[in-house]
């Protein structure tokens, strides 16, 4: 790569915080061809400035035979050495040997000057160099680009990709380097193995002696047990769908993980890779044209699984939230109308649904007993309707409320390609992740669920409730983690029939409705009245669009889309609710009062049903902006499991879903519903 190209991207990513100074003195080395003398010494001075603890540690290992990192921020090498920094951006398949030598001397300095470690501590011979880009200039767009926009100008620099690991290779062992001697004068030399042509080993052409007497010998010989192999593995991710447009194709490119990078990654796997881009000809196939593909050479891996949601909340925002529920205390259920209202505006009322997408999407909270044995906090909820009445566009709005989240349909949809897939890759199998694993801990919306094939629905059944996908295919027998939340729609088959259970109207098993927290059936009954409100609505959206203002910050308005995002991952991370004694034995009577009248409906009455109570519970909770469960949020629960149970409900007053609609008077409406329901579970419990 042209040098005066990476000064360019120096100037616009790396030095614009250094002095002018020091400006001119790493222009000055520019046109160099290669890393300048000293930049063992420069990095030595580096380490013990900066990592003395970090290599003391390593000393103090015993095991002599592992890969040890030592992971550098590059900012502070940025601002420790200028240039030392510009030539690991520039050079980095050069300076990083240089670095690992810089590495196995000051293990010796450190080993020297401290007392008492002598005895202890001995050098170690594999030693790496890892660099970590977080925070510093070199996360800008020239040096941290999408897969897709990959380019000949990238080659050569150190540059930083993010993606998702959809295949995970086997670890497997490769060729270093090895050292020849010359037949002729015995000079022995090390030839290292060219990745760019399937790490073949290429000879000189002459022998490479620097004696005083020039040796033109040209047959050497492979000097016996002197092979070094390193771990290796090559992997494949590929870049997030959300940050693509529609109709663009998501963009990959293999990854290879060498010594202690190896197997820290598995498919589903969200991280940021550091590394060099290089190429390598593609395998020569009969009447196929060979070609150079790219590929990264990685020498710093992240993972990101932790922090997938990348949604940064200010401190002002946070301020916001508490200010608006201290507005909205006496009236707490319209407080939480008004966000609800937020959630997919472009369809009028729907108030059921907008309240269930909601508690879907905030979930309740995992709990894992003594045992180890976990149970879901994420719910799943499954739309059943009528064709117009706003399934799919619930679906979209919730996966653009989801950080991480996948769309697909189940037309298309096979088993593999819901789960995992065996691909064959260089003569082995390998495993392709598909999109309930790509959608770990974010959103999975699987449209016209109806249409999948019935095997293919039940591979998804582990994948609903352990949230686990087991494999045993072409002799991988392995465990994935899908812990992602189900959003599904579907049409009725023909007709809807009331006096039929769900399992017979949907042609869904009733072992995955019961996986459902939430089943809410849309009909169109074809009310006149409902019709005029709701082309009145439509009509009076399309003329508001001409005069719309931004006014995503005022939570006195409807609530605009980043801030349904930031109001949702916000309640996640800080409230875990907990159960009080009131709201236990409220859910209670009503898991036992549904038991009881289940003759009809006995797909969805089991023990998931109290657990599906106990998590809407919580979300509700969270909406609510508490740390506890109160009677409220059990009544809340309660009513979204009376608007699903279509057969058995003990609230007559819910209504049909496609026709609820936010009340004036929200907190008078609730206190109507919570008398019937608790008149209800008393005159029960007194039967009893």
């Amino acid at each position: 790569m042209n040098c005066y190209v990476i000064a360019d991207v120096l100037r616009t990513c790396t030095f614009s915080h250094i002095p002018p100074a020091q400006k001119m003195k790493a222009s000055a080395i520019v046109p160099q061809e290669g890393p300048p003398a000293g930049v063992v010494q420069a990095f030595v001075r580096f380490l013990l400035s900066h990592h003395t603890s970090c290599i003391r540690s390593i000393l103090l290992i015993n095991d002599l035979t592992l890969h040890y990192p030592i992971v550098i921020d590059f900012a502070e090498l940025l601002e420790f050495d200028p240039p030392l920094a510009y030539h690991l951006f520039s050079h980095p398949t050069d300076v990083l040997p240089l670095f690992d030598q810089a590495a196995h001397i000051s293990q010796t300095i450190v080993l020297d000057g401290s007392e008492g470690i002598e005895a202890r501590g001995s050098p170690k011979k594999f030693v790496h160099v890892r660099i970590n880009v977080t925070g510093s200039p070199l996360e800008c767009p020239e040096t941290f680009p999408n897969i897709g926009r990959l380019r000949v100008k990238h080659r050569g620099i150190l540059l930083t990709v993010k993606g998702t690991v959809i295949r995970s290779g086997a670890v497997k062992m490769i060729e270093g380097e090895r050292v020849y001697a010359c037949r002729k004068c015995r000079h022995r030399f090390k030839v290292y193995p060219e990745l760019e042509i399937g790490n073949a080993i290429r000879l000189p052409t002459s022998c490479p002696s620097r004696n005083s007497k020039i040796c033109e010998g040209t047959s050497f010989q492979s000097i016996p047990d002197s092979i070094v192999c390193h771990d290796y593995q090559e992997i494949k991710i590929q870049e997030n769908t959300q940050v693509l447009g529609v109709g663009s194709m998501p963009r990959s490119i293999p990854i290879i993980l060498t010594d202690d990078l190896v197997d820290v990654v598995k498919a589903g796997d969200d991280v940021i890779i550091t590394g060099v881009l290089s190429a390598k000809w593609s395998s020569d196939l009969k009447d196929v044209r060979c070609d150079l593909d790219p590929l990264v050479i990685a020498n710093h891996v992240r993972r990101t699984n932790e922090l997938k949601s990348e949604i940064e909340i200010p401190d002002d925002v946070i301020k916001k939230f508490e200010q608006f529920w201290s507005d909205f205390k006496d009236t707490p259920l319209r407080g939480r109308n008004a966000i609800l209202q937020g959630i997919c505006p472009q369809v009028f009322g729907l108030f059921t649904v907008k309240l269930a997408v909601a508690l879907t999407l905030i979930g309740g909270v995992q709990h894992v007993d003594a045992s180890g044995t976990k149970i879901r906090g994420e719910s799943h909820l499954l739309l059943v309707g009528d064709p117009g009445t706003g399934k799919s566009q619930f679906l979209k709005f919730a996966a653009k409320l989801c950080n991480r989240s996948v769309i697909t349909t189940g037309f298309g949809s096979t088993s593999a390609g819901l789960t995992v897939t065996a691909v064959k890759d260089g003569g082995e199998w390998v495993l392709e992740a598909g999109a309930l694993v790509l959608a770990d801990g974010g959103l999975c919306c699987i449209d016209e669920f109806d249409s999948m094939r019935v095997h293919d629905r039940a591979t998804i059944h582990e994948a609903m409730e352990q949230q686990t996908v087991s494999v045993a295919k072409a002799g991988l027998v392995t465990t994935l983690s899908t812990r992602t939340i189900v959003l599904g729609a579907t049409n009725p088959k023909g007709q809807y029939d009331p006096d039929q259970s769900l399992s017979v109207n949907t042609t869904l098993s009733g072992p995955l409705l019961s996986r459902f927290d939430i089943v809410l059936v849309l009909l169109d009954k074809k009310n006149p009245e409902w019709d005029v409100v709701v082309s009145s609505h439509i009509l009076a959206e399309k003329g508001e669009e001409r005069n719309k203002r931004d006014n995503s910050e005022d939570l006195g308005s409807v609530w605009s889309l980043p801030m349904l995002r930031r109001y949702i991952h916000y309640v996640k991370q800080r409230f875990k609710p907990v159960l009080t004694k009131e709201s236990e034995r409220i859910i209670s009577s009503y898991y036992q009062l549904q038991r009881r009248s289940a003759t009809h409906n006995a797909a969805r009455t089991t023990v998931r049903l109290l657990e599906s109570l106990i998590r809407l519970a919580q979300a509700h909770a969270r909406l609510m902006f508490r740390n506890e469960v109160t009677r409220l949020d059990a009544i809340a629960a309660i009513l979204c499991i009376e608007s699903s149970m279509t057969t058995s409900a003990i609230v007559d007053s819910v209504g049909d879903a496609l026709h609820s609609n936010f009340t004036e008077n929200p907190d008078q409406e609730y206190e109507k519903q919570e008398k019937i329901i608790l008149e209800k579970l008393v005159a029960i419990k007194d039967l009893s």
